[in-house]
């Protein structure tokens, strides 16, 4: 299945930053981390909220890590069962609705393109979430 296995949504901006792959390994999410450290200011912290999939702890993704600066990148997991407290799940529904319900493509290539420029769409009129809470106040 072709769908966009990493999202990264910025709360502050709003805008939804996509890697489409057909694959959920440590590469494809290590190829993310760089898109990620790529767009942002190499002072900032990107903190990133997963799940509980074995590419966000391999031994691959934690030897990336390694290799970046101390601090440049911080993992929140979800409880297990709990995906309902990550924003991108919701993003997921919402895109699965609007955009990929129905739909047919004629090429892998063409349904790639489709995520896109819908990526595309939504970050030229984005939504910013509004977060209730302080990082500093979240215990984990």
């Amino acid at each position: 299945t072709i769908l966009p296995r990493h999202v990264s949504e910025n709360p502050g901006t709003g805008e939804a930053i996509p890697l489409v792959s057909d694959t959920h390994k440590s590469s494809d999410f290590i190829r993310f981390l760089k898109i990620l450290d790529l767009k942002y200011p190499a002072q900032d912290t990107i903190r990133v909220i997963l799940d509980n999939h074995s590419a966000h702890t391999s031994k691959e993704t934690k030897s990336f890590l390694d290799s970046m600066p101390e601090g440049r990148f911080e993992f929140v997991f979800t409880p297990k069962h709990g995906s309902w407290l990550n924003m991108i799940e919701s993003f997921f529904g919402k895109m699965t609705k609007q955009m990929l319900c129905g739909i047919r493509v004629k090429s892998k290539q063409e349904l790639i393109d489709r995520i896109y420029l819908y990526f595309k769409e939504i970050n030229a009129d984005p939504v910013i979430y509004h977060w209730k809470y302080k990082m500093d106040e979240i215990t984990v």
